[in-house]
């Protein structure tokens, strides 16, 4: 059945209209052949299709079969169950998202993105932080005469980033970020960073961290990309003094010593490196380009020219590196890229802007008109209401419900000032945090950016034929799996009445085969299998004698224990002639070093018969199997199959 569901669902399913010739009816249904060869063709996509009479024989009846579970589901009233009804939005507004942007825009940024990649821009930024819905009003007045200052005197901008940048991590620096790439650095950045020429200072812009100003210190030809190894010693901030620096210091140079005499930066790795991400692979780290790293490792890594040259002892705030390049790996050819971009550009800001794009063309293609006074109006009764302190401002959605002027026009339809305020209230649960007119203005923006997307995905849906061919593929697949969770995978774990019937109705092919009851125990190591042993050896010990002796505070973990019964030819954690009833085994040691000790309190030479508990697995998997095949067979009755023989040797090749 299972194999029914994923070949039907990779086939692309729709139904078609007109006068193509009717292969086969189910019930008072009919398919026709041009779909049916369609459904079957696509299917052998990667292959060219059987058309033997055996292998269209074999698929008309999968397809049948799975036309007349549809189609049942459907007299079911299945597609209106709710957590169904829900999945499919989910799915349209996923698979919408592939449809609803600017093609020639998209494509144009996904070449933009290549071309910038040929360039590492270094780049400084001053930031004035400006949270999302609060008074940005005041941030701008900061950025702009920052702005004003250095422009008067550019060589002012360190001193500026130093007293007045909101961003910890470069202030310090002058606000010096570093080299970087595109797709490496949020779009509105990388935008400035690469519109700006080299010396020169961008205008104040904002970005969703508020407002910054960057100013390009160098552009070059593209490092691209680059792989190393490394030896890191660290040194903690806890720890870090003089002492403790200078000592791995003269750490690092005894290594680089024993390196140049010869030694394998392999051994040095495993004997002195506490990155512990790459210590186990040689000191082998991911490739990286610009921006990633630290500016003086990267540093130091591109300044590297062949293959195992190493690096002087380089230090950072997690520790001091010792670098050995790997590899440096050019720019690729846009072709080979492009799928990463396209990947990264889907998950980045930019996306946005295909996005926006298309909106723009969808509103003025179908008539949206806004009416700002409308607008207003209802903007200016949320600033009047009285502010409650922690929860902000409190609304109730129904005291608006008699506001009905339109706040905008879409494809002919009006939408209210109370639908507005309806969708606010779904997204602020009734509280608006922040400076209100900021916050309603955002609300709104987003509220026509969903009504014009729902608008169009609707449109997808009835336009687009394979938008729709999509959706009916997936929708038959949802009530697939919604009819045959209840007639066969959750009716054969919940019926325990009828799972025990076909347990008592096949239970001898439920045996144990030869082999044991007890307890196994695996000890973490010696130390810990020494301390179980003292208490296994004592008369009258249990189980969480054991557990408490061994797993102390200091020791959590030091063993674990299965108990119940076990197959011979299914355990090999000790050979078989150990295995004595009532005995303990002596400890196995293990290829990782932790130790395996059996207590046997039965031993069953001849297979004995499974409980439907020790079964329940396999009982379950072949009560599904049961239960499908039944169902099948009155699926098949209630919907009998009539082929017209004369269409279907038509196809036979």
């Amino acid at each position: 059945m299972r194999r029914l569901v994923l070949t039907c669902l990779a086939s692309g399913i729709f139904i078609t209209s007109g006068l193509a010739q009717t292969l086969f009816t189910y019930g008072n249904n009919s398919v026709n052949k041009d779909e049916f060869l369609r459904v079957y063709q696509k299917n052998s996509a990667n292959k060219k299709p059987d058309m033997s009479n055996a292998a269209l024989k074999e698929y008309l009846d999968l397809y049948s079969l799975f036309r007349m579970k549809v189609t049942e589901a459907e007299s079911q009233h299945l597609d209106t169950v709710q957590s169904v009804g829900k999945e499919l939005d989910n799915y349209r507004r996923q698979l919408a998202r592939t449809y609803l942007t600017d093609e020639q825009v998209t494509n144009k940024l996904y070449r933009e993105a290549y071309d910038r990649m040929k360039e590492d821009v270094h780049i400084a930024h001053i930031l004035v932080r400006c949270i999302q819905g609060t008074d940005t009003v005041a941030a701008f007045k900061k950025i702009d005469s920052i702005y004003h200052v250095i422009m008067t005197d550019p060589s002012k901008f360190n001193e500026m980033a130093k007293l007045y940048s909101d961003d910890k991590d470069t202030k310090d620096k002058g606000g010096d970020i570093g080299y970087i790439t595109a797709l490496n650095i949020i779009y509105p950045i990388e935008n400035a960073a690469y519109n700006t020429k080299p010396g020169a200072i961008s205008e104040p812009f904002h970005t969703q961290f508020g407002y910054h100003i960057v100013k390009v210190l160098d552009k070059r030809s593209a490092y691209g990309q680059i792989k190393v190894a490394q030896i890191m010693l660290s040194t903690p901030k806890s720890k870090m003094t003089e002492g403790i620096v200078e000592e791995q210091r003269k750490r690092a140079d005894s290594i680089i010593t024993a390196l140049k005499h010869g030694a394998s930066f392999e051994d040095m790795v495993t004997k002195y490196s506490d990155d512990k991400f790459t210590n186990k692979e040689g000191g082998v780290m991911q490739q990286f380009g610009v921006g990633r790293m630290v500016p003086d490792f990267e540093k130091a890594a591109f300044a590297l020219h062949k293959p195992g040259d190493l690096s002087a002892p380089v230090q950072t705030e997690y520790g001091i590196h010792i670098i050995k390049l790997i590899e440096k790996i050019p720019l690729q050819p846009y072709d080979s890229l492009q799928g990463q971009i396209k990947k990264k550009i889907e998950n980045d800001y930019r996306s946005q802007v295909a996005r926006e794009m298309f909106f723009e063309k969808v509103k003025k293609s179908n008539g949206f008109k806004e009416y700002p006074v409308n607008f207003k109006e209802l903007s200016a009764s949320f600033e009047a209401l009285p502010d409650t302190g922690k929860s902000g401002v409190v609304f109730n959605a129904s005291d608006y419900k008699l506001m009905n002027k339109p706040v905008f026009a879409l494809g002919g339809k009006n939408y209210l000032q109370s639908d507005f305020v309806n969708y606010m209230s779904s997204i602020t649960r009734g509280h608006l945090m922040g400076q209100r007119k900021n916050v309603v203005h955002e609300l709104y923006t987003m509220y026509v950016s969903n009504v014009v997307n729902d608008f169009e995905e609707h449109k997808l849906a009835e336009e687009n034929p394979d938008f729709k061919n999509l959706m009916e593929e997936y929708r038959n697949g949802i009530l697939l799996f919604e009819l045959m969770d209840r007639n066969v995978w959750g009716k054969a774990s919940k019926d325990s009445a009828g799972l025990k019937a076909f347990y008592d109705e096949h239970k001898t092919k439920y045996k144990w085969e030869s082999g044991f009851k007890g307890s196994v125990y695996k000890f973490r190591d010696e130390s810990s299998m020494k301390d179980g042993m003292a208490i296994l050896q004592k008369k009258n010990s249990t189980d969480e004698d054991v557990v408490k002796r061994v797993n102390t505070e200091s020791n959590a973990g030091g063993v674990s224990i299965r108990k119940g019964q076990f197959e011979f030819s299914r355990f090999k954690d000790v050979p078989q002639s150990e295995l004595i009833q009532g005995k303990i085994t002596k400890p196995v040691k293990n290829t990782d070093g932790s130790y395996t000790v059996v207590k046997v309190t039965e031993v069953f030479n001849e297979p004995t018969q499974k409980s439907l508990d020790d079964a329940r697995g396999y009982v379950v998997a072949e009560y599904q199997d049961y239960l499908e095949k039944n169902w099948n067979a009155d699926m098949r009755q209630k919907y009998p199959v009539k082929l017209n023989q004369d269409v279907f040797n038509s196809m036979v090749k």
